[in-house]
């Protein structure tokens, strides 16, 4: 850590030129979703300042609260009161990771801006080599996990699964084994925050608009305290959102389905005329015939089920429903023009 902070204090900025009347605001901004964080908010907190003091730039600090059910809501609002820095965010209820991350994103000021989850699996020391990363002229810095403490078995097995599967699926590039945490320079992040889409898979959205970028590698710790908020669940919804969002391989299967169908059954009329003139009596009774039936009709209900994902997206999109809504605002200004929203 020192040596990451020692060869960013004796490198020259190289950062994107500021406007005249951009030169009052943070260098970096810290974007952390919290939903039901209590006990680790403080203790990210200091952590993640620790660090930003090290690094000598100015920063903010951006806490989104997701509709949490404790004390986190509070705390955000005693380390304003400590801290100007610290900006808090609270939505009216749980919209979910993906929207928090999108609504810091919105109000972050800083040139380069940082997500990284509150519950401080994702070690804030990461920041500074990401910073170094930044500093070098890469617009996009992500974190790539290369080890997971004090998960199980089947979650490791679940997300290493999970991983591939996008990339293998979807048609951006998106780096296996990483998660949300990463860097982003000002102009990802305003191409982001031109992005309104509903169902939203935001570490595909950053690797899709482009720009120059690289990743670094970490180890992932354990959770200061609590339970994952990410059950399987949710990764099966974040991981049908990252499929639908970027691929249409599952509407295409069911045209491979209806080939394959319709040349087992081509097959099976062959066979069945074969064994008819042979006098066999192999496809006699309604066995077969029941089988066929269910067999076709699972086809027919698994591309009915996956043209109806696709079409239930475009329903959510047509609606134009605010992305989410605002029940409090700490510190924050306005959000950039192109980030549309509503806020009670």
């Amino acid at each position: 850590m020192q040596e990451t902070v020692e060869r960013m204090q004796a490198e020259p900025r190289s950062a994107p030129a500021q406007r005249a009347t951009d030169m009052d605001l943070p260098t970096l901004s810290i974007v952390a979703p919290v939903y039901n964080e209590g006990p680790t908010v403080m203790v990210f907190y200091q952590r993640v300042a620790a660090v930003l003091e090290q690094l000598g730039e100015s920063y903010e600090i951006l806490l989104v609260n997701d509709g949490s059910r404790d004390n986190s809501q509070q705390i955000i609002r005693e380390l304003h009161a400590l801290d100007p820095r610290v900006k808090g965010l609270s939505f009216s209820k749980n919209f979910g990771h993906q929207l928090a991350i999108t609504a810091g994103a919105d109000f972050a000021r800083g040139r380069a801006v940082v997500v990284i989850d509150s519950d401080l699996q994702d070690p804030p020391e990461v920041i500074a080599e990401m910073v170094v990363k930044w500093r070098e002229g890469y617009d996009l810095v992500y974190a790539v996990r290369r080890a997971r403490a004090g998960e199980t078995w089947f979650k490791k097995t679940t997300a290493k699964f999970f991983y591939r599967l996008i990339r293998s699926v979807t048609n951006v590039d998106i780096p296996v084994d990483t998660g949300d945490f990463r860097l982003m320079d000002r102009k990802v992040v305003d191409a982001l925050n031109q992005i309104r889409e509903q169902h939203r898979f935001m570490r595909g959205l950053s690797v899709w608009v482009g720009f120059k970028q690289t990743g670094v590698y970490y180890e992932r710790q354990e959770r200061h305290a609590g339970t994952s908020n990410y059950p399987l669940n949710k990764m099966i919804r974040l991981a049908l959102t990252g499929i639908t969002s970027f691929s249409y391989l599952p509407l295409q299967l069911a045209t491979y389905f209806g080939f394959m169908v319709s040349g087992l059954n081509l097959i099976f009329i062959v066979t069945a005329i074969i064994l008819r003139l042979s006098r066999s009596q192999a496809l006699i009774g309604q066995a077969t015939t029941l089988v066929s039936v269910l067999f076709l009709g699972g086809i027919q209900l698994i591309c009915l089920g996956l043209i109806g994902e696709y079409l239930g997206r475009i329903y959510d999109e047509v609606k134009h429903r605010p992305l989410y809504i605002l029940s409090e605002k700490l510190g924050v200004d306005e959000p950039v023009p192109s980030a549309r929203m509503h806020e009670r």
